[in-house]
């Protein structure tokens, strides 16, 4: 396997490592053993950090720091992460807002005949993002995953 199929191949294990380490995060917190969580945006740990953090990490390892491949790799890495704990998470919370604000409105609705509300099928999908620290997780996950891939490699 050349060594951008290696990089790909580490960057998407690490992604699939991430999902499914969701399975067991969610357990701990909730004490329910959840299989669907290997599906779910958000949670600990991020996915998306993972496969940038372990993508960077593994041209790192070949290439050195001072490439330019590595400095693409963790500026398009860092951009991944603070999107994921920054504008994907904050929208999660306005989803959750409107939720909420339907559930109200639903409910004063049924005190007022003549005020007519149609509620949605289907909520807002609320877990988009992630906190920093599960930012944090999934990017020392990727580094750990990239660097071993490097070293295993050769």
């Amino acid at each position: 396997m050349n060594k951008m199929n290696r990089g790909i191949a580490t960057a998407l294990s690490a992604i699939g490592i991430a999902q499914a380490l969701k399975i067991v995060t969610h357990k701990r917190v909730h004490g329910v053993w959840d299989v669907k969580q290997v599906a779910t945006t958000g949670g600990m740990p991020s996915s998306h950090s993972a496969g940038v953090a372990a993508l960077a990490s593994y041209i790192a390892a070949n290439k050195g720091s001072r490439h330019t491949e590595t400095a693409l790799a963790v500026i398009f890495g860092v951009i991944v992460m603070y999107d994921a704990q920054g504008i994907r998470r904050h929208t999660g919370e306005i989803a959750q807002l409107v939720n909420d604000l339907e559930d109200n409105v639903a409910q004063i609705s049924g005190d007022f005949p003549s005020l007519e509300f149609v509620e949605r099928e289907k909520e807002l999908k609320e877990l988009l993002g992630h906190q920093p620290v599960e930012v944090l997780g999934g990017a020392l996950l990727g580094i750990a995953l990239g660097y071993t891939s490097a070293r295993i490699e050769g």
